[in-house]
């Protein structure tokens, strides 16, 4: 192992996570006070860290209520902050919702609603429909998560269970102006799936939340059928004249987050490629094509070099591990390579948590596969059981930031040395 290697991967993640925190990017996009009130709502692993940068940089008066995941709170003296579970929503995250649409009661047109949210938000926001329960939302969440769909899919389907995704929260706030202030989790940063788009107009429909269910073989309640194949889940469309006064600005995205750690290669002598910031794909399958770019690259000139991406990549889980779309990138990665010289790679989430587990991601060594086997591991029933999270930590190579504040998605850097090139 080469801690230098390790230092300079770790350096490019930190930067990528420092380039998206609230408090770098949030005070350049704030307006100017409106004629009336102001309230800020918000929700996502973000929002707490939105809402104090919100608060520092704003004299006026303001108030309201943004709901984090457990863990992800910081103080705020203006702006009350709950806390609520993801991915899998809790009644915390119920009464939040509740309470932020009865917050939106009275609102008139001189009055300004600044919406701070970021991902994770579609889960803390669990708010359903009328005739459907959060065990009903539960459920599908739960299976949706083991499935291998897509986010985009993934959050189809909440947003025509819900009573305040898909533009409802929106819709509440009129005739009030709204500005929602968002950090992008989702490959091609597209609005509507950044927690679910609560202000957002929605172009899908129910029957494409209900083809998902299908395609994956959801079972769900009787409930949650009629209410899609009645349409009494339809969401709010982009020309819905209740959205008119609602306006978005994206204040943070894995390119950002990316072109800071491409800064941060080229101050140390790295040449930096970035392939890609919204890559998605089952995890293991991404892992073993971006083998092949970093052996390719080993066979040029132009070392060192190191290849960056970002996205949402998936995992079906069939095995007893816990998952972990990052590590079991890095694991397949790891079997790809085959233990090449010269090359070496960190994955993590850029929220500290790669799946379930308050672990960010790992880093993948030339010789982690022959270390492996010395401790009586085998990658490959690893990699199967979706057990890479128990691989790298067995190894003393996962990478633990705690809760970062933010959250643009996944990083990944494969670090290519002149070692590589034999």
């Amino acid at each position: 192992m080469t801690l230098d290697h390790a230092q300079l991967l770790r350096r490019l993640f930190d930067a990528a996570i420092q380039a998206a925190r609230p408090a770098h990017c949030l005070s350049p996009c704030l307006p100017p006070p409106p004629h009336g009130r102001i309230l800020v709502l918000g929700a996502g692993k973000a929002s707490a860290a939105m809402a104090q940068a919100l608060e520092r940089h704003w004299q006026g008066a303001l108030s309201g209520l943004v709901v984090t995941q457990y863990g992800h709170s910081v103080p705020c003296e203006r702006i009350a902050v709950v806390e609520a579970a993801h991915p899998v929503p809790d009644g915390a995250g119920l009464a939040a919702a509740r309470q932020m649409l009865e917050l939106t009661n009275g609102l008139t047109a001189d009055d300004l609603v600044i919406c701070l949210f970021s991902g994770g938000g579609s889960a803390l926001l669990p708010l359903p429909l009328d005739g459907l329960t959060l065990q009903d939302k539960q459920g599908v969440t739960s299976a949706l998560l083991k499935s291998g769909a897509s986010i985009r899919e993934i959050n189809c389907v909440r947003r025509h269970l819900s009573a305040i995704k898909g533009g409802r929260l929106a819709a509440a706030c009129h005739p009030a102006q709204v500005l929602t202030l968002l950090i992008s989790d989702v490959p091609g940063d597209d609005p509507v799936d950044i927690a679910s788009g609560p202000t957002v107009g929605d172009p899908t429909t129910c029957e494409e939340a209900l083809e998902i269910l299908r395609r994956y073989r959801i079972d769900v309640t009787d409930c949650i059928q009629d209410t899609l194949q009645s349409g009494r889940g339809e969401t709010l469309k982009p020309d819905d004249p209740l959205l008119t006064r609602s306006t978005v600005k994206i204040i943070a995205t894995p390119q950002m987050a990316l072109q800071a750690a491409a800064d941060t290669a080229r101050q140390a002598g790295v040449m930096p490629l970035i392939l890609g910031d919204a890559i998605e794909g089952e995890a293991r399958e991404v892992g073993a094509a971006m083998a092949g770019h970093a052996l390719q690259m080993a066979s040029t000139k132009q070392l060192p070099c190191v290849l960056l991406s970002g996205g949402e990549t998936t995992v079906m889980v069939n095995g007893h591990g816990r998952g972990g779309r990052n590590v079991e990138f890095l694991l397949a990665l790891g079997l790809a390579l085959g233990g090449h010289p010269g090359i070496y790679a960190l994955a993590g989430d850029t929220d500290g948590r790669d799946g379930t587990e308050p672990i960010a991601g790992a880093l993948l060594y030339p010789d982690s596969l022959a270390r492996a086997k010395a401790l009586g591991l085998q990658a490959r029933a690893s990699l199967h059981d979706n057990d890479a999270h128990g691989f790298f930590s067995a190894l003393g190579d996962s990478v633990v930031t705690g809760p970062t504040l933010t959250n643009v998605n996944d990083f990944r850097a494969i670090l290519v040395t002149p070692e590589a090139a034999g």
